[in-house]
């Protein structure tokens, strides 16, 4: 079963703006591509399409944030965070401002529009703001929990989600706890890591090379304990994601061993390139490698130091 995690983004957001009159939608010309269209019909007063200009989309959030109110701000994850950088800095983060930053259409998802499209450094950049949560749900159930568990948390906060169709992964009675991974499936050989769309390469991998697969739902505060006690057990780590593999996910957990428990690593995700135009999703994830068999392949060639 397959579900685009923006689709479930503009039914979560539909259903926590029922529940809590605070909540607000904000938008830079591309709510029907981040499927708002229901919110706007049946809330326009909390509606806002500020058009194109990220910038402002943010300086408007940070003021409806200061002032009590609960703006999620959504466009594609290559302009937002990618074209406000300092608006996100100064006006949201260092007021530490309850604003909701939701970045679509990551990596390679939209695969036909090409570099100047597709996100490959949104995690970097939210990650290494003072104040900010960076969450990458797994799918569209994650999505909507996602959303439901940002509504309660107070301060910046950055979601990233898929243009495409992607499998269903988790379940809708699992825990969604920001900050708190989730361990899909034990085993003994290597500690397999991975965040949004591509748990599904590793959890097909972890099947036949009896690997532990994490999904690493919250990217920043990252889940120490979870990560360590499993390659304390495994002694090997693969990392996989839609995302450059210089600053994103796979960054984050090699800091944390680095600096607690050093093991073999290996990094998987889009290399020193841009992205670029392709007639399908899965055409671009293969030719970089992000899929099972590459996995495997990463994993016989990881060595255990004597």
């Amino acid at each position: 079963m397959t579900k685009s995690m923006r689709e479930a983004f503009g039914e979560a957001l539909f259903e926590l703006a029922k529940i809590n009159p605070k909540v607000m939608a904000l938008t830079a010309d591309v709510g029907p591509s981040v499927r708002l269209s229901s919110f706007a019909e049946a809330f326009p007063d909390r509606f806002i399409n500020i058009g194109v200009s990220e910038a402002n989309l943010v300086g408007v959030a940070s003021g409806l944030a200061l002032e009590g109110l609960i703006p999620f701000c959504s466009s594609f994850a290559v302009f937002l965070p990618g074209r406000c950088f300092d608006q996100i800095r100064v006006s949201v983060c260092q007021n530490n401002a309850n604003v909701k930053l939701i970045g679509s259409h990551y990596g390679f998802s939209n695969s036909g529009d090409g570099a100047s499209a597709q996100s490959v450094e949104d995690i970097a950049l939210a990650r290494v703001f003072p104040n900010m949560t960076v969450i990458c749900p797994a799918d569209a159930i994650q999505t909507k929990k996602a959303i439901m568990a940002l509504g309660e948390h107070i301060g910046p906060s950055y979601l990233r989600i898929s243009r495409a169709d992607t499998e269903i992964l988790t379940k809708e009675n699992d825990d969604f706890i920001i900050g708190k991974a989730q361990v899909l499936k034990k085993g003994n050989n290597v500690t397999i890591i991975a965040c949004g769309s591509l748990l599904y390469d590793a959890l097909l991998a972890g099947e036949e090379i009896d690997g532990e697969v994490i999904n690493l739902h919250t990217i920043k505060p990252l889940d120490k304990e979870t990560i360590l006690n499993s390659v304390k057990k495994t002694k090997k780590v693969i990392t996989i994601e839609e995302h450059s593999v210089f600053g994103g996910m796979g960054s984050a957990v090699a800091e944390i061993l680095g600096q607690n428990f050093p093991v073999p690593i290996k990094i998987m995700g889009i290399p020193d390139v841009f992205g670029e135009s392709a007639r399908t999703y899965q055409e671009l994830l293969d030719k970089y490698g992000l899929n099972k068999e590459n996995i495997i392949k990463e994993y016989k060639l990881l060595k255990v130091p004597k």
